[in-house]
């Protein structure tokens, strides 16, 4: 219990921590605008902070979300027999080309 607190804590601290990244990024531009200075990169302090706090975000999430679920595609497919495996409705086709071409068809006006 405790350690899940800790885990929504610091969730709640790195989306602060992005969202104080992103307002220091605005600012820097904000700044560069009005010294009339050439915009080239990001200073390395926002950059870092940025990306740790983008790890931290994503840790913590995994770790407040619980335990993930194996997603296996042969659940389904279990369940049916195999006179039914290959039993596709979709591809019924009644009205085909063949009986245009069997000598014997004789179309119903």
């Amino acid at each position: 219990m405790g350690s899940k607190l800790i885990n929504k804590l610091l969730l709640i601290a790195g989306f602060a921590s992005l969202a104080h990244a992103a307002f220091s990024a605005a600012h820097h531009r904000t700044y560069l605008r009005l010294t009339e200075q050439e915009w080239t990169t990001l200073p390395l302090d926002i950059i870092l902070q940025t990306v740790i706090s983008l790890v931290i975000v994503i840790y913590n999430i995994i770790e407040v979300v619980g335990n993930f679920k194996e997603i296996r595609a042969t659940v389904d497919m279990q369940q049916k027999t195999w006179d039914t495996l290959g039993n596709c409705p979709s591809f019924y086709s009644f009205n085909h080309r063949g009986r245009a071409l069997n000598p014997g068809y004789a179309p119903q006006d």
